[in-house]
């Protein structure tokens, strides 16, 4: 499955260093490559490093990891609701998008003019998300009138609650606040919300750019960050773009972790930025080992083997007979599956097997 996530932010925050950052990464670990589909869209891969191991125990052909594209989305001024600038294309390169990557800047710098004249970026969070709850009002408010017809035609009870909640989240975006914290079951959810496809229900992380002495445990500005998004369900990473963009032209590794060891670091905030996109949207890595190639897959917590198995090919989840199963750790701990084999630590496990992170898989499947 292919992650799209997706960066935003007002001007002179930082957005295309990060992202010009990004597109370096293939200096994060060797053989892990970046590539440009379009001019603002790269596919960087996840950092893991256990997939590393893997590849030192069986030494195959080739390696594939899981990957994340990225999008630079085109930047926004205010009435990008109205499709004003840039807006339309704007908003629907977001709904595009799995999860929102919100620059924000947390740093003091005369030399970086900002574009409202001062550094405030709460107040820059929500001209942002004024953006997209104004389009997300506009949705509902659409889907109100339709459901209203429908409750008022038919009585319809399914209708009723729907209409319910809907004047719910309308207040809601209403009061200034994101869809993501909206209280809603999951049933309801499915039945009455999911529909909209609602820009500010996407997961989001908020990756606060800040100068390199704030990098580890942030400065006022970040602190303000974490007050007003505290309701939002929300990742917040400190990241310093400009510490970024040094470490994405150092060719040597070695140079490079020394230089984040100074820094008080134990890896960089490319690495922290996937992983913590990873952990918002619920996702986990399982992989495949042979000599041909290892190979990391990425799933949904909570998904079933058969599920999993699709994950490779649809043929694989309709065939399913069972699961060989080794742990990651026993593994690297035998060094080969002949060896997990030997002592007893490779495991069959059927349709009801839940998988977990980490797992080193091999299926059977018959179609």
């Amino acid at each position: 499955m292919a992650l799209q996530a997706g960066i935003v932010g007002l001007p002179n925050v930082g957005k295309s260093t990060l992202f010009n950052a990004l597109s370096n990464a293939k200096a994060q670990a060797a053989n892990f490559p970046f590539c440009t589909i379009e001019p603002n869209v790269g596919v960087i891969t996840v950092p893991d490093e256990r997939l590393i191991q893997l590849e030192k125990l069986v030494q195959p052909q080739r390696v594939v990891p899981t990957t994340v594209e990225i999008v630079d989305i085109a930047g926004l001024v205010k009435g990008a609701s109205k499709g004003e600038g840039l807006g339309n294309q704007f908003l629907g390169n977001i709904r595009s998008t799995d999860a929102i990557i919100h620059v924000l800047r947390c740093f003091d710098d005369d030399n970086v003019i900002h574009v409202d004249g001062s550094v405030n970026p709460v107040r820059d969070k929500e001209i942002i998300d004024t953006e997209l709850q104004l389009k997300d009002l506009d949705s509902v408010e659409k889907k109100i009138a339709k459901t209203e017809k429908q409750a008022r035609t038919g009585g319809d009870k399914e209708a009723l609650r729907g209409l319910e909640i809907l004047q719910a989240i309308k207040a809601h975006l209403e009061q200034g606040k994101n869809a993501r914290a909206f209280e809603v079951s999951v049933e309801d959810r499915e039945k009455h919300v999911d529909d909209m496809f609602l820009l500010t229900i996407k997961p989001v992380v908020y990756v606060c750019n800040v100068d390199d002495k704030s990098v580890v445990k942030g400065n006022k500005h970040t602190d303000a960050i974490k007050e007003a998004v505290k309701d939002e369900k929300a990742e917040i990473i400190f990241i310093s773009a400009e510490i970024e963009s040094e470490i994405a032209v150092m060719d040597n590794f070695e140079d490079r972790q020394m230089f984040l060891e100074d820094m008080g670091l134990h890896e960089s905030g490319v690495a922290r930025l996937i992983k913590a996109t990873y952990h918002l949207l619920n996702l986990a890595t399982y992989f495949t080992a042979g000599v041909q190639e290892v190979r990391a897959w990425t799933i949904h917590k909570g998904m079933l083997a058969p599920q999993a198995a699709g994950v490779i090919h649809t043929d694989f989840e309709k065939g399913f007979i069972r699961a060989e199963v080794i742990k990651y750790l026993d593994f690297v701990k035998f060094g080969s599956e002949a060896a997990c084999r030997d002592n007893g630590k490779l495991a069959v496990q059927g349709k009801d097997y839940l998988v977990e992170d980490g797992d080193i898989m091999h299926f059977r499947f018959n179609v």
